[in-house]
């Protein structure tokens, strides 16, 4: 008699000696997440956030369920926290909301404790896609947000080059995006945003596409902007090695409608060099997430 067997989890590769999150029947489906509110006023708080897509005949796909999460405010103390989660299974689409890109269904996201009911210059978003403007130069386009914000042009070019330096293209300040690497591309991007000085900075698989070397010094210049600069970064991937590499707080996500399944601290790690991604530690934090996502339901 036949059976009804479901093919074996071949999980597809992320980076070199790990695995990506990959959608699972196998994905625990009651996670051990319980929200909890912090003290005071929370940096970020999402309120039973929910998001449901309405396709122009009406079909309707509901894309975030019931996310309740606090990010204290820590002054002074950058941070990364890590959504975790499958492709396609709806860790964009928090981000939208917190951005104010994207109307909640239901719930609310608060910054600081004010309703976010549109887009601010108190979040900045970095996109996986390069979004620089093609007519002006790194300069330029580091310079367009306090340009169009009235900044005298003495006070954008000294902002301008600290931001430049800090990410490693000062040297490149007048030439034009055509001229660029992609992970220069994603440095200019990362300057725009800093430049506005946001509370949130919003990165959406932002090293998505780039090879791994790439990656790995765009991991490190991140984490180099997180001790740098006094904001919150919420950081969106599905590969578990970039998560356990670059987070203080990693919130594992259910495939959709998404939903927190868990949240992992990951430990403090005295150095952050590449041989870190080979040790006992940071593997055991690995092998943690992974034992969390592919468990049996």
């Amino acid at each position: 008699m036949a059976t009804n067997t479901k093919p074996p989890l071949t999980p597809q590769q992320g980076e070199p000696g790990t695995v990506a999150v990959t959608p699972s029947d196998r994905n625990l489906k009651r996670g051990t997440y319980e929200a909890q509110r912090v003290d005071g006023t929370p940096k970020l708080r999402l309120d039973d956030l929910g998001v449901t897509y309405i396709d122009r005949h009406g079909n309707s796909t509901e894309a975030v369920r019931e996310v309740t999460l606090d990010v204290a405010d820590k002054p002074g103390c950058g941070e990364i926290i890590v959504f975790l989660g499958p492709s396609g299974c709806g860790k964009s689409t928090i981000l939208k909301a917190v951005a104010g890109l994207l109307p909640p269904t239901r719930g609310e996201v608060f910054v600081d404790g004010v309703p976010v009911t549109d887009v601010g210059r108190d979040r900045g978003m970095v996109f996986q896609a390069y979004t620089s403007f093609s007519w002006l130069t790194v300069r330029e386009n580091v310079e367009y947000g306090p340009r169009l914000q009235g900044v005298p042009k003495e006070k954008r070019r000294a902002e301008s080059q600290k931001y430049l330096e800090q990410v490693g293209l000062a040297e490149f300040a007048e030439r034009y995006p055509k001229d660029l690497s992609g992970g220069m591309k994603q440095r200019v991007a990362i300057a725009r945003t800093l430049i506005n000085h946001p509370k949130l900075v919003l990165m959406d698989e932002p090293f998505g596409a780039l090879d791994p070397q790439t990656r790995w010094g765009m991991q490190s210049l991140l984490l180099d902007v997180s001790r740098n600069e006094d904001n919150t970064i919420l950081f969106v991937t599905h590969d578990v090695s970039e998560a356990v590499y670059v987070a203080d707080t990693v919130y594992v996500l259910a495939p959709r409608p998404t939903h927190i399944l868990h949240r992992v601290d990951v430990p403090f790690f005295e150095s952050r060099g590449i041989h870190l991604k080979s040790s006992n530690e940071f593997r055991n934090v690995e092998k943690q997430l992974l034992d969390l996502i592919y468990a049996p339901a």
